[in-house]
């Protein structure tokens, strides 16, 4: 009976869809990590860059501010948005937004990169795991139908080895939707911080400094 808990037990019963399912569980675990260390290398802390930067600003030290923003752009996701506000100055306020909004649009989808593969993987291995099911009530009502004395025994072990892919699929699908849905979050509070940060910034470039005191 512990064998049969175990791991590879499970994988043994759960039969040849197991192996798709494997796949799909070493992929998800794989886009999971690579986009928790994109995610956490790439720094995206708006707010603090957006105060650096504004303070520079204000003190019309706007050539610091974008050699300070050309070394950070690296590391830091907001970093190159912010430059396209400021080496767009002479163009007004419609070309810095638009600047910034094209610039932040690429960042963002490098954050959201293999989030869609994630969302399929999410669909694919339930369905997977269901169809893993079917083939193996096919298999157990084949060997019900062949078996000279049908028991109670028969039926549930054929049962409980066709469910096992349906399981396991259903694990790999929690935990990819789980992992979406934070990581996605995380670029969406990105994506508003950002929209605020380069909306303050062109705010304080636009408006005249007797204006912005009163």
């Amino acid at each position: 009976m512990t064998n049969e808990w175990s791991l590879i037990g499970l994988f043994e019963l759960g039969g040849p869809f197991m192996w798709p399912l494997l796949v799909f569980s070493v992929a998800t675990l794989a886009l999971i990590i690579e986009r928790v260390i994109y995610l956490f290398w790439h720094n995206m802390n708006v707010n603090q860059l957006k105060n650096h930067v504004m303070s520079l600003v204000r003190e019309n030290r706007i050539n610091e501010a974008r050699a300070d923003l050309g070394i950070m752009d690296r590391r830091n996701t907001s970093a190159s948005i912010l430059l396209a506000v400021l080496n767009n100055t002479r163009g007004g306020e419609t070309r810095m937004e638009k600047a910034a909004e094209a610039e932040a649009m690429e960042r963002i989808r490098r954050c959201e990169n293999g989030f869609n593969y994630l969302t399929a993987l999410a669909s694919l291995s339930p369905l997977t795991g269901f169809l893993g099911t079917v083939s193996g009530m096919i298999g157990a009502f084949r060997s019900i139908a062949n078996a000279d004395e049908v028991n109670a025994q028969l039926v549930a072990n054929g049962i409980y080895e066709a469910l096992i892919t349906t399981v396991f699929g259903l694990c790999i699908a929690i935990v990819a939707l789980v992992a979406y849905n934070l990581l996605i979050q995380r670029v969406d509070t990105f994506a508003a911080d950002v929209t605020k940060a380069v909306s303050d910034l062109v705010s304080l470039i636009t408006t005249p400094e007797d204006e912005e005191s009163r």
